[in-house]
Order: C-alpha cells, then structure tokens, then sequence
C-alpha cells in the first residue's frame, strides 16, 4: 500500500459478515436544528467544481435521496455491506436530497472490490442541501468497507442535517493482514485513514457550502469505536468530540483480544460437549471475560466469531506464531501445532507487543467522549474492554472529557436482537441519544447523564426498543464520572 501523504512514520469483515472488532426518546426522523440551503443554484449546484483533496479518484452524484430509503436503489450503498448490524424494526429516514462523492486515495492494495474499482482506501462523502453545520466522520466496523454505517449511523445523523463520510479504512476483508510491510501495519492504517478522511472531507464541505464545519464529531462501532477512541488521543485538533461504540480495545500489556479469546477456545468446546468438566469450561468462559448469563450467546459466538477473529487478528500482529501458515487452522483441537486454542499472548517474543503498541491506546483523550457497550457483549466481554478504557481514561486524568454507558442486555451485533428479543435490547437507540447528549455538552454545557449501567427496560415492544433509549436511569455500579 501507498502511505498517506501526511503520515511522517511508516505505516474486521468483508462485506456480509459479521462485524468485530447511542435523554429523552428519539425517533429518526428528527429534523436539523437549523438549516441552510445549499446555497446560489439550489440542489447540487457546483457539483462538477467539487474535488476531494488527495483523492486519486472521484465521482460525484447529485441525488433526491441520500439516505439508504434512496440509495438502495440507487445503488449508492452497499446493504450487504451494513448486514447484521442494527435491529429489523429501526426506522428509515427520508428526505434528504444532496450531493455524494465516492471515490478513493492513493493506495496499492486491492481488497475492496465497490463499484469494480479494485482498490482500497474507498471512501464516501455525503453532503444534504439542508446543513446544519456538522460534519460526522466514521470508520467501519470489523474488516467490512465504506458503506457499513449507513443504517445504523449515515440515515440517522444526515436526517438530522449533518454531512457524513467514512472511509474503508485502507484494507477490508478476512486477509486484511496481508496488507502492510510489517505486523500491525493493515492495523495503523485504519487510524491514518481515518485522520486523512477527515481532513479531506472538511475541505470538500467547505467548497461546496463555502464554509468549513462548525462541528466535527467522530463516531463508530467495534473496530469503528477503537477509531474514534484513536483519534480524540492522537488528533483531538481535527474533532469537537466523539461517540465510541463498544470500540475494541488494543494495549500492548493486554487486556486486548489476543489474550482473552485464545482460552474461550480451549473452554468452550468443553463446555458445549456437557458431562464431566463442564462446570469448570464454563468457569473458565467467564474468567475470560464472559459474563454469566451470556451462555445462551455462546453457540452463534463460537460458530461465527471467536475462531476466526482470533486467527486473522493474530496473524496480523503475530504472523510467525504458526510458521509459514496463514491464519493457523480452522477449528483446530488443542495440541496441534501452531493452534490459535494454545495461542498465549504473556509468553510471545517483545516483537509482538511491540507490534500491538503501533495500534495501542493511552485513554489520553484531548476532547469530549461517550463511550457505550453492551453488558453481554460476547465478543468484546465488557469487563475486558471498556470498563478496562474508562479507568484508562480517569487514570490519565482525563475523566471529565468522558461518560460511560454500560448498556444492560446489550450485544455486540444488534441482529441478535430479532433472535432473541427477549434477553437483549439494541445498542443503535443507545448511540443516537448518547449522540444527542454529546451535542447538547458541546453546544450548551449541558452535563450529560452520569456514567452508569443503564437498566433493560421492562414491558416495552421492540418497535420502541429498536428506536428509543434513555440514559438517565444510569446505575453508578462502582463506575464514576
């Protein structure tokens, strides 16, 4: 791959799988708060004079729709791309006509396969006729490419007026570790893609409304939340603050998953076999992160994810771990060599920790931070995560810059809701009234609601959980502001 040009140092799914590593009520169709028309020629106009910054290729398009009620059909999105991320019953917005660019920097891989391109470092601006001003910024979760976001945070934030653009990160897909010079390379792209988004896409607002943002908020979920979490400690001067979504956390003395998933392999198959040892599998499940009460997530968690998240991340920062092979061995039984079930972090060559300290975060933020996740997160265990970012934080002294949300019955992909809508609530509600708090902090001083564990609300329709959430009725559970 080709560095961006503003990097001075050298340098989690494909599309349809699955993604790895938010007051008062809401609905989706709250207006802007204030509005300004595109400006002399109406709808679109300029259009031709529009030129991302660094960008290697771009192509505009004037459209009725930007929002995926539109685009869709259009063929301006990606649904497998966004696939398995937000409740069925989330509303969509409409009515939001404007200007998207696709396009891509400069960059010599070719994992992402949009529009026929084959070409990585993708990305996609959206810019509505009505602004309010803002501009929402967000890299993808897990490995999947630019369009991840558009149901779960694109509809959303341009119904409210904001412009929006995201980035593929610079590498997609399950062999995203072949990208880069050195391990942790495909990694610590994500973050210098996301900073040269950023400024690219605050200079192209500027053209086209001819002024710059007056607001620039960062946000995403799992590999998306790790982004935001980068970015407001390494470039706070780009952003006015940022909403992480149960981001995914990298330290190089651990905890990160590298150390976590590795004995969920060894236990679980155990566990799931019943009879003798079963008790103490399942012992073993919850010392590694998994709280009690997520058993029934288990089985899908095993099947879909653990597995393959620990092998192509390991391989990523730890390719010599199994030799000449490529993302260890599927499924493979404890004691076959180079099994990723054996895999012990602790006990890996200072290379690989150094490898993880290229990508590693300090809690060292530089502007204001909402950060959620779920309490039955089953991929990225909480207490492994972020309650382990909210101490980084306080311990770096920057706990007035940060409120935490621990979301009760919260999962990590928000389509489990629809499997089990009894046990679970979506987190999607959750990051849009967390979203609206940050504005209000931003905008007015208002003090957002105090860090806490949020209650699974009892008696309420999935039609009202998928679309509200309230943040008010925060536990304290040990957790301060």
């Amino acid at each position: 791959m080709r560095r961006p040009p503003f990097r001075s140092s050298p340098r989690l799914w494909r599309r349809g799988a699955p993604a790895v590593l938010v007051l008062a009520a809401l609905t989706l169709a709250t207006a802007p708060a204030t509005a300004t028309p595109s400006g002399p020629g109406g709808h679109c106009a300029r259009l031709a004079h529009l030129r991302v910054p660094g960008a290697e290729h771009q192509q505009a398009a004037c459209l009725d729709e930007l929002t995926t009620a539109g685009t869709v059909a259009s063929g301006h999105t990606d649904p497998a791309d966004w696939a398995g991320l937000t409740p069925k019953d989330l509303a969509v917005p409409s009515g939001v006509p404007g200007v998207q660019i696709d396009g891509y920097f400069p960059d010599t891989s070719t994992t992402n396969t949009n529009h026929g391109w084959k070409h990585d470092a993708q990305f996609v601006i959206r810019m509505p006729d009505r602004w309010n001003g803002g501009l929402v910024i967000a890299g993808t979760p897990g490995n999947r490419e630019q369009y991840a976001n558009d149901r779960a945070i694109a509809d959303w934030v341009l119904a409210r007026g904001y412009a929006y653009a995201a980035t593929d990160k610079g590498n997609t897909g399950l062999a995203f570790h072949r990208d880069g010079t050195a391990p942790g390379d495909a990694i610590a792209e994500w973050n210098d893609r996301v900073t040269q988004l950023t400024r690219a896409a605050r200079a192209t607002i500027a053209q086209r409304y001819h002024r710059p943002p007056t607001r620039t908020l960062v946000t995403g979920m799992s590999n998306g939340g790790y982004l935001v979490r980068w970015q407001l400690e390494n470039h706070p001067e780009l952003y006015d603050g940022g909403v992480d979504w149960e981001g995914t956390l990298w330290r190089a003395d651990g905890p990160n998953l590298l150390d976590f998933l590795p004995p969920t392999l060894r236990a679980y198959p155990v566990y799931a076999a019943g009879g003798e040892g079963a008790e103490e599998a399942r012992e073993e499940m919850h010392a590694a992160g998994f709280p009690a009460g997520s058993e029934f997530l288990w089985p899908y968690h095993h099947k879909v994810y653990w597995d393959l998240t620990q092998r192509i991340y390991r391989e990523e920062l730890d390719p010599g771990y199994d030799g000449a092979a490529e993302a260890g061995t599927p499924y493979c039984a404890t004691g076959t060599p180079g099994c990723d079930a054996d895999y012990d972090y602790a006990t890996r060559p200072d290379e690989v920790r150094r490898a993880v300290q290229k990508i590693a975060l300090t809690g060292r933020i530089g502007k204001p931070l909402m950060t959620l996740h779920g309490t039955l997160d089953a991929l990225l265990p909480i207490s492994r995560d972020s309650d382990v970012y909210a101490r980084m934080v306080r311990e770096a002294g920057r706990g007035r810059l940060h409120r935490y949300y621990r979301i009760e019955g919260g999962t990590h992909a928000d389509s489990l809701v629809d499997a089990f809508p009894d046990r679970l609530r979506p987190l999607t509600p959750c990051h849009r009234t967390a979203f609206t708090a940050l504005e209000g902090w931003l905008a007015k001083g208002h003090r957002p609601p105090a860090s806490g564990t949020v209650a699974l609300p009892a008696g309420q329709d999935s039609v009202t959980l998928a679309n509200t959430c309230s943040l008010d009725a925060g536990k304290p559970a040990g957790i301060r502001s």
